[in-house]
């Protein structure tokens, strides 16, 4: 390739070069002069977190024109150099005249999408003041989280998929691209996945159902389909758990035949206490409600434990203990740490009042050793009735 071939290469590469250039240093300008208008206005030299993340957000919505226009130009001068006919009789005059009808407009449409899917995840993050808890207890107060944090992650990944495949159209519309042979097919893939994909529509429907039946949400416990674990997501089509080995498990919304909800509006910790037979039954009750009084008036655990133990009574008679069944309701997903916490203070006051909590075991007895007896085959009896009795 001679050098004269080379030149416009060369050219196209500076030419890129420097839009981008371009575009970083007005970046950075633009960053510079909105701090700078900001402690201006503000009449500080130091911002507050809000006022930083308010002007973050601003300048991310500019640098999304601003690589929008960067990116055209690069495309622009690729084709050009290529002699693509799209660009024929396109001269940068014509390009700028383009970029400041249609462009502006582009800028436009970005900025405007950007800020309306702003809006919907500020108006979506406040969602849970919509929702009225049942009561003031913190069981509602929780229960209300749950379910506003599960309604306002679908309501903005349905939003923001809207939002973009709207712009995108009104987008290659300013690009002179006709729409409608794109709108055509759509309709024609939506009718083909109407009567292909029916897994996929009962996902959907099943998703809508779980969701708006309020089954489970964002930060319950749940087993789906004998897979329990902690509830990270729920999507239109799936259900996301994950396990206590941190395993994630993913669930097509229309496969779950069975679920369970171990963290809607209440838990319980239940606990089947085993004692020795020899051991009075009133007495280990009481012992097991002064250990509930205790943590109830603790400070750490008053808020998780919304009433007294409940003892069931004695629930079976063990092979080598009286079990006695109780529970202590708690605030959801509470449970086990308060069940934890019980165990440990209640071990130690049994052992404190010398009640035996017993386990299985097995005892092996080696009996003392002693020497082997002879057996007298003739004792004297037998041989006096023998000499008495007539020949």
């Amino acid at each position: 390739m001679t050098d004269m071939q080379w030149t416009p290469w060369l050219w196209l590469a500076l030419t890129i070069v420097g839009v981008a250039l371009g575009g970083y240093l007005l970046m950075k300008f633009l960053r510079y002069e909105a701090k700078h208008l900001a402690q201006r206005t503000a009449k500080s030299e130091i911002l507050d977190q809000e006022t930083l993340n308010w002007i973050e957000e601003l300048l991310h919505g500019i640098r999304l024109a601003v690589v929008a226009v960067v990116g055209l130009l690069m495309v622009f001068f690729t084709l050009r150099l290529m002699g693509h006919p799209s660009v024929e009789g396109w001269n940068l005059a014509r390009f700028l005249e383009w970029l400041m009808a249609h462009g502006i407009r582009v800028i436009l449409l970005l900025a405007g999408a950007y800020l309306i899917l702003k809006v919907i995840h500020v108006f979506v993050s406040k969602i849970g003041v919509l929702i009225r808890p049942s009561d003031d207890s913190p069981a509602a107060e929780t229960e209300r989280q749950k379910r506003a944090q599960t309604i306002s992650a679908i309501i903005k990944n349905f939003a923001t998929a809207v939002v973009c495949v709207v712009t995108g159209l009104m987008l290659l519309a300013e690009l002179s691209i006709n729409t409608t042979p794109i709108l055509t097919s759509l309709g024609v893939v939506g009718v083909a996945l109407g009567f292909g994909a029916q897994q996929l529509v009962g996902d959907l429907i099943a998703g809508f159902f779980h969701i708006f039946e309020n089954q489970i949400r964002v930060g319950d416990v749940a087993v789906i389909n004998g897979t329990g674990g902690l509830v990270e997501e729920i999507r239109l089509r799936t259900t996301v758990l994950r396990g206590l080995d941190g395993t994630v498990h993913t669930f097509r919304n229309g496969s779950i035949n069975t679920l369970s909800n171990m963290t809607k509006d209440f838990s319980f910790f239940v606990l089947d206490l085993g004692v020795a037979y020899k051991e009075d039954t009133d007495k280990v009750c009481e012992v097991v409600r002064e250990v509930a009084a205790g943590m109830q008036a603790d400070e750490a655990y008053a808020k998780s434990i919304l009433e007294p133990v409940e003892i069931l009574g004695v629930d079976n008679f063990g092979d080598s203990a009286v079990v006695i069944k109780l529970r202590m309701k708690t605030i959801p997903i509470k449970q086990w740490e308060v069940g934890r916490e019980f165990r440990r203070r209640l071990k130690y006051q049994l052992d404190n009042k010398g009640i035996e909590i017993p386990f299985p075991h097995q005892t092996i007895y080696f009996g003392e050793a002693s020497k082997p007896f002879q057996v007298d085959m003739n004792p004297p009896e037998q041989a006096a009735a023998s000499a008495a009795r007539p020949s």
